[in-house]
């Protein structure tokens, strides 16, 4: 099983960039998309012509403003897409798809890179979201947990951790609410069972040249409930192509 996440930072730019002609040629079974950035009945006809593939999506109140999407080969038992609240739920932030032998989700996680208030209202998100985590990791069924989670959880994952450690992303309680996701409830960094390497990043700022001498960060993740770590195989970051700011992340399971 092939599993891509990948926030495009507006699923129409990625279009144009050509993400789905990529996506049509890598044999995934499940993609999960972030920041869509667009409402349902906005969308090129590219999104819907993945072939072989069914779309579904959690989109924003806001026009332009966040939204989540799965695309899958198998047809989902169910799909769910709130958090069961209902802010957070107009903002399109989380949609899951249950399948007979696991359930994946399409998360993003709100950036709070703008100022404290909006830092504010990503560590309520957080706060919030970690009881809903507790009980997906107990559910006793496999789980996926992809996204955009705006945090570079170790030293690892970001180019320049001293400077970085007052900047949105990896400041010391965004870090430890990660610590808690994986030390404490034991959701599994999928990429990190396989790919233990440095400079291994998943978005890059627009600042000159940043992408071209890897100043990046890694926010995009695949949790796993332990269940399946033994069942990751592979785990590669693309970079050939620019489709956003963010690169895809996929990994490959054996189940």
């Amino acid at each position: 099983m092939r599993v891509i996440t990948l926030n495009v930072n507006g699923i129409r730019s990625a279009v144009r960039r050509g993400f789905f002609h990529w996506a049509a040629v890598q044999n995934a079974d499940v993609i999960c998309l972030q920041e869509t950035r667009a409402q349902e009945h906005q969308l090129p006809p590219e999104a819907f012509a993945l072939e072989g593939f069914t779309s579904y999506f959690a989109d924003a109140a806001r026009r332009g403003y966040s939204g989540v999407a799965i695309f899958a080969r198998r047809k989902p038992l169910a799909v769910c897409r709130t958090l069961g609240w209902s802010d957070m739920d107009a903002e399109g932030r989380f949609i899951q798809a249950s399948f007979p032998n696991v359930t994946i989700s399409s998360l993003y996680v709100p950036s709070g890179i703008t100022g404290p208030p909006r830092q504010a209202f990503k560590m309520n998100f957080l706060e919030r979201l970690l009881t809903v985590l507790a009980r997906m990791r107990h559910s006793g069924t496999p789980h996926i947990l992809c996204g955009d989670f705006n945090i570079a959880h170790k030293i690892i994952d970001t180019y320049n951790p001293s400077r970085n450690s007052t900047v949105s992303g990896f400041l010391p309680d965004e870090r430890a609410w990660m610590d808690a996701l994986v030390e404490q409830l034991g959701w599994v960094d999928s990429f990190r069972v396989v790919n233990k390497n440095p400079k291994q990043y998943t978005w890059w700022s627009n600042w000159p040249t940043a992408f071209e001498r890897n100043l990046g960060w890694r926010l995009d993740y695949q949790l796993v409930t332990p269940d399946l770590a033994s069942h990751v195989r592979a785990a590669s970051v693309y970079k050939e192509d620019r489709f956003s700011d963010h690169a895809p992340l996929t990994v490959d399971y054996d189940a």
